[in-house]
């Protein structure tokens, strides 16, 4: 993707921007021109429904936006059906409020989240939401309005993660109440019993539904850039321990690794799309995966 596309991802220029609907469009907008102008351009101009402008093409069908950032002409189709029935996720638990690079893992999961519904109500797709901690906390079930889309992104803006997760349990109670096949979106940082809660994606499954998982984790969660005597905190319980920091270094890294490893490879036995995304990166490399995921599944 071109440097100046790249830059408008990155979080800490996207919390600059005004309303939730501005940073979506920008991320949105911003991977589609890249994708235009790179050599997967066969993917965005399938999956955006996109083609090359052709003689006999209606001018006024021309998207302008497209040719002046890109340079090239491309008319946007639209079916008249409505493609797919989707559900974002999203894990408000308090874990979700930690952020050491200027940006919580919180608010990054609400720029995807709303990069996410922006890119499906522009494919004609049905999106439904889903918030929850210990609980359900907003729920609205997929539609494709525009004014649906507005009220899902003022939804998502509304909610403050503050309670512990019990992130297996409500998603089981999410998959019983499911009726229509469709695809399942969840972003979260999956800080609960791993078995758990692959068991409840699993469940999410039943019906022949698409899951995708974002796994959200902080830099500093990642790579544990702490030194000297530190405080830790849980920010759902409150606990604290005290540690040096060089002591723990080694097992956190080990006992995250297995972590990381039981999900990518549980999930990827059952067909579960599984994307691990780290909250300082530009926010590209998530629409790029969904994309991949969503032309393999067409």
């Amino acid at each position: 993707m071109p440097e100046t596309h790249q830059r408008f991802l990155q979080p800490k220029l996207l919390a600059l921007l005004g309303k939730m609907e501005l940073r979506a469009a920008t991320v949105v907008e911003g991977v589609m021109a890249g994708l235009h102008r790179s050599p997967y351009r066969g993917l965005s101009i399938e999956f955006a429904e996109y083609r090359h402008y052709q003689p006999g093409d209606e001018p006024k069908r021309i998207d302008w936006k497209a040719y002046a950032r890109s340079d090239r002409h491309y008319i946007k189709e639209f079916e008249d059906e409505v493609n797919l029935e989707a559900r974002i996720v999203m894990d408000a638990s308090a874990s979700m409020s930690f952020g050491s690079n200027g940006i919580t893992k919180w608010q990054y999961t609400g720029y995807m989240a709303a990069s996410l519904a922006y890119l499906l109500q522009s494919q004609r797709d049905e999106i439904g939401l889903v918030v929850l901690d210990e609980d359900i906390r907003v729920e609205f079930q997929p539609k494709h309005l525009r004014g649906h889309l507005i009220r899902l992104i003022g939804a998502m803006e509304s909610v403050t993660p503050s309670r512990e997760t019990r992130l297996a349990s409500v998603l089981h109670r999410v998959a019983a109440k499911l009726r229509r096949r469709g695809m399942i979106i969840v972003l979260s940082d999956l800080l609960d019993d791993p078995a758990e809660v692959i068991a409840a994606l699993r469940h999410l499954q039943f019906g022949g539904n698409d899951v995708v998982v974002f796994h959200l984790l902080d830099p500093a969660e990642l790579r544990f850039d702490f030194s000297g005597p530190t405080r830790f905190i849980d920010p759902e319980t409150n606990a604290m321990v005290p540690a040096l920091a060089e002591d723990v270094k080694g097992p956190y890294l080990d006992a995250l690794g297995a972590f990381l490893k039981t999900y990518r490879e549980e999930l990827g036995k059952t067909n579960i799309a599984y994307t691990l995304i780290d909250t300082s990166e530009p926010l590209d490399r998530a629409l790029l995966a969904f994309l991949s995921y969503r032309m393999k599944r067409k």
